[in-house]
C-alpha cells in the first residue's frame, strides 16, 4: 500500500434517484457475509485498480498452503535480494528486512495483515510458489477456480510495478497494476471468510510490535483505522483490507459484525465533496454503508426448516409401492433484507427430476428452494449457488413387487385403451 496523502480525482457522477447513499466512490458493494446476500452495489461491475486489496488473494493462497502441508507458520525465510532491497523503502509500507535474516512466515503474514507490508508479502509468495512471479500464476488460477470476473494479477502485493524497482515478475509489464471489479473483490473476501474465518484474528489487530524485544523491533498500526481504538472508530468492525495507489486511489474492503449479522463492504477509489481522495473519504463511504445495513436491513427466516411449499408438497415416484411421496425443506432459508420487504418474497421450488425412480430414501434430496422477490428488485447473490436450500423426501417408498407392476402395467393399458375409444366416441358428435 502506497502512502500517499491525497489523490485528485474526478468528482463522481451523480448517483440514480433510487440509490440511498450517493457515494462519491468509483464503485461500491456491499454484501451479507454469511449468504453472500447483495445488499447495494454501484458500478460493481467495471474492473478498476485494486491496491493492497489484491494481500487477500495472497492470503488465501497462504492459508490454502498451511492446510495442504506445503508450508508451515514456524517455517523460516531467508531474506533474497528481491525482499531486501524493496523491504529498505519506507515510502511504501514495509517493515525492514535484515539482508543475512531469517523470518518465520507467521511474522511475515502478520507484518503483511496487519501493516500491508509489501516486501514480507513478496517473500511469502516466494515460500509457496518459488518465485513471485510463480506465485502471480498461482493466483490468476485460483481466482478463475473462485469464479472471479474481470481480474488481472501482476504481483502478489498490490503496487504498481513501477515500485518494484525493476524486479517485477519478468511475465508482467513494468508499469501494470492489480485490477478487479468491486464485486468480484467482495466474492474474494466473502470466499476468504468462509474457507478461512481465522484471517480476522490478525487482521482485528489495530497494533503490534514487529520483531518485539529484538534491535529490528519496529511498531506496525493497521492501517484500517476504523479498528477499535483507531481514529474512525466503528464498533464491529474487525477486517479486512485497505488498498492505496495513485491509480487504485483510496480502497478498503470492509467487514463488521453486529447482532449476529456480519456485513462486507468494498469501496473504490473513494473522494470528499469536493472530489479529493483521501483515507478518511474510504472509511467515511464505509460507515455509511454500514450504517444503512445495519439500520436497515435484519435477518428474518421467510421459510422453515422441514417447510412444505404450496403447489410443490409432493413428487411424483415410478414403479413404487406409492406414486409419489412427500417433500419439505431440509433446512430454513434465512435472508438478510430490509423489513418492509419480508411480504414480496415468496419460495419457489425447482426439481431435479420431474419423477423419482422408486427406491426413494427418506431425506433424499429431490430439488432447491430459493427466495424469489415478486416485484422482480432483488440484487441476487456473489454466489448464486449459495441461494435457497435443499427440499427432501419426507418418506421412503419401495420399489413395487413384479407382481404389482403387472397388474399397474395392465391398468395403464386398459386406462389408455378406454381412454381412446371415449375419444372415438366422442369424436363422432
Amino acid at each position: 500500500m502506497m502512502l500517499v496523502t491525497g489523490i485528485a480525482a474526478t468528482p463522481q457522477a451523480a448517483q440514480a434517484e433510487t440509490d440511498p447513499l450517493n457515494l462519491t466512490v468509483d464503485a461500491a458493494i456491499m454484501i451479507d457475509g454469511e449468504t453472500g446476500k447483495i445488499l447495494y452495489t454501484k458500478n460493481a461491475e467495471q474492473p478498476l485498480a485494486i491496491a493492497s486489496m489484491t494481500k487477500m488473494m495472497t492470503e488465501y493462497l497462504l492459508f490454502e498452503a498451511i492446510e495442504d502441508g506445503k508450508i508451515t507458520w514456524d517455517q523460516q525465510y531467508s531474506v533474497t535480494d528481491y525482499t531486501y532491497r524493496l523491504s529498505q523503502n519506507r515510502a511504501l509500507s514495509n517493515v525492514p528486512l535484515r539482508q543475512d535474516g531469517t523470518y518465520t512466515i507467521r511474522e511475515l503474514y502478520e507484518a503483511m495483515a496487519i501493516y500491508s507490508a509489501n516486501a514480507a508479502t513478496v517473500a511469502i509468495a516466494e515460500t509457496i510458489a518459488g518465485t513471485e512471479d510463480n506465485f502471480v500464476n498461482l493466483m490468476n488460477e485460483k481466482a478463475a477456480e473462485l469464479g472471479l470476473e474481470g481480474y488481472t494479477f501482476v504481483n502478489s502485493t498490490g503496487l504498481n510495478n513501477e515500485d518494484l524497482m525493476g524486479m517485477h515478475p519478468a511475465s508482467t509489464g513494468a508499469n501494470d497494476e492489480n485490477v478487479m471489479p468491486a464485486e468480484s473483490v467482495a466474492r474474494l473476501a466473502y470466499i476468504l471468510l468462509r474457507d478461512y474465518p481465522e484471517v480476522l484474528e490478525a487482521a482485528s489487530i489495530p497494533k503490534k510490535t514487529f520483531r518485539e524485544g529484538t534491535t529490528d523491533a519496529i511498531e506496525m498500526s493497521n492501517w484500517n483505522f476504523m479498528l477499535p481504538g483507531l481514529v474512525y472508530e466503528y464498533a464491529g468492525i474487525d477486517g479486512l483490507k485497505t488498498g492505496t495507489t495513485e491509480l487504485a486511489g483510496h480502497s478498503f474492503t470492509g467487514t463488521a459484525s453486529r447482532n449476529g449479522m456480519r456485513l462486507i463492504t468494498v469501496v473504490m477509489k473513494a473522494v470528499d465533496s469536493q472530489g479529493v481522495g483521501s483515507y478518511k473519504a474510504r472509511f467515511d463511504a464505509t460507515r455509511a454503508m454500514m450504517d444503512y445495513g445495519f439500520a436497515q436491513f435484519s435477518k428474518e427466516e421467510l421459510v422453515g426448516a422441514g417447510q412444505t411449499i404450496e403447489g410443490a408438497e409432493t413428487i411424483a415416484v415410478d414403479k413404487g409401492k406409492e406414486d409419489e411421496v412427500g417433500i419439505a425443506t431440509k433446512e430454513g432459508i434465512s435472508m438478510v433484507i430490509k423489513s418492509s420487504d419480508k411480504e414480496l418474497y415468496k419460495p419457489v421450488f425447482t426439481p431435479e427430476a420431474e419423477v423419482l425412480e422408486a427406491g426413494v430414501e427418506n431425506g433424499q434430496v429431490v430439488g432447491k428452494v430459493k427466495l424469489e422477490n415478486t416485484e422482480g428488485e432483488d440484487l441476487g447473490y456473489i454466489i448464486e449457488k449459495d441461494a435457497g436450500v435443499d427440499m427432501v423426501t419426507t418418506a421412503a417408498v419401495e420399489r413395487a413387487s413384479w407382481f404389482s407392476l403387472v397388474l399397474q402395467g395392465i391398468g395403464a393399458f386398459f386406462a389408455g385403451l378406454w381412454g381412446n375409444v371415449t375419444d372415438f366416441v366422442g369424436g363422432l358428435f
